[in-house]
């Protein structure tokens, strides 16, 4: 049987030569990167410096829309705007119907988008024969809708929901199904991204334990998929609180002086709607109301995009 003699002369020969091939390609490669030309390197810095420049106008514009929110909206922010109802006078308008309508309308949206949206990621991901042309078509779909406007959304809500098939008419429910028509491809692609970032290991570690498939999803797939899918729909229900134009289509108004009711044929209101009546009115007075309705949302929505962060930061895993 051979053995291992590190004083043999031809071993230590080779190892002599694989050092100096390694030594050799280091340094040429060194040298290359060395050696780069100057017009590269200028054009890179070129191109960085541009990317920071839009970077540093985006973030100042957006800083001074939010600045000057806040210096017209906060002489007018007090607790008479949250319990106060819209009036034709300044001094005694408010956006407690809006508020309530709103709420409504993203409860609304939740309980649609949360299992549709889910579901459907399910399927796609774990159950779906991407070989079959139907299930193609739909991944195309969704992707495309993920990217068409606002205000077809409520065109369709308008023709299929309000009037049409369903013909629900203008109540608050009909609001909140065409909001969550509007964000359910956002949920979706979000959830398959969480479910696609599961290892498949996981999977296959709990087929081989004698696990059924729909158990796997259950009990191993969806708890790591959890924090994900929250973001998502966090996110999906921020762009929903700030839509106009979908719910101005399907029956939103601007004066609702009552509590509006999900089934009610009587009107209802929502934050934004407000917010954009008020801007249009010619008196200082509602102008700063306006603003402080901005407060409110930018609040909530920062609220709500920072609980999806923490929400992600805390419960995902590392695998």
């Amino acid at each position: 049987m051979a053995t291992f003699d590190p004083n043999d002369p031809l071993r230590v020969k080779t190892s002599e030569r694989t050092r100096l091939a390694v030594a050799g390609a280091h340094a040429v490669t060194k040298n290359q990167l060395t050696n780069q030309p100057n017009k590269d390197k200028i054009l890179g810095r070129i191109f960085g410096g541009l990317l920071f420049l839009a970077l540093a106008i985006a973030l100042a514009g957006l800083a001074a829309l939010i600045i000057q929110a806040f210096i017209k909206g906060m002489p007018a922010f007090s607790l008479d705007l949250f319990t106060n109802p819209p009036s034709s006078f300044a001094d005694k308008a408010g956006f407690r119907t809006a508020i309530i309508g709103t709420l409504y309308l993203i409860a609304g949206v939740i309980i649609l988008i949360v299992p549709l949206g889910v579901g459907t990621a399910i399927y796609l991901e774990e159950f779906a024969d991407r070989d079959r042309w139907w299930n193609r078509a739909i991944e195309l779909n969704i992707q495309n809708l993920a990217g068409v406007p606002s205000i077809i959304y409520g065109i369709l809500g308008l023709a299929f929901i309000v009037r049409g098939p369903l013909d629900l008419g203008f109540i608050l429910v009909a609001g909140s199904m065409t909001l969550a028509l509007l964000v359910l491809p956002t949920v979706i692609l979000a959830s398959r991204e969480a479910i696609r970032a599961v290892p498949p290991s996981i999977r296959e570690g709990s087929l081989a334990l004698g696990a059924t498939p729909w158990q796997t999803i259950r009990r191993q797939v969806l708890p790591a998929s959890i924090p994900g899918m929250a973001t998502g729909v966090i996110l999906a229900i921020s762009r929903a609180l700030g839509e106009t134009a979908p719910l101005l289509l399907v029956g939103a108004t601007t004066f609702v002086t009552f509590d509006p009711q999900p089934f009610s044929t009587d009107g209802y209101s929502a934050l934004p709607v407000l917010i954009f009546e008020y801007a249009k009115q010619p008196q200082a007075e509602f102008r700063e109301l306006a603003a402080a309705g901005v407060i409110v949302m930018l609040i909530v929505l920062l609220a709500m995009n920072s609980f999806a962060v923490w929400l992600r930061n805390r419960y995902e895993q590392s695998w």
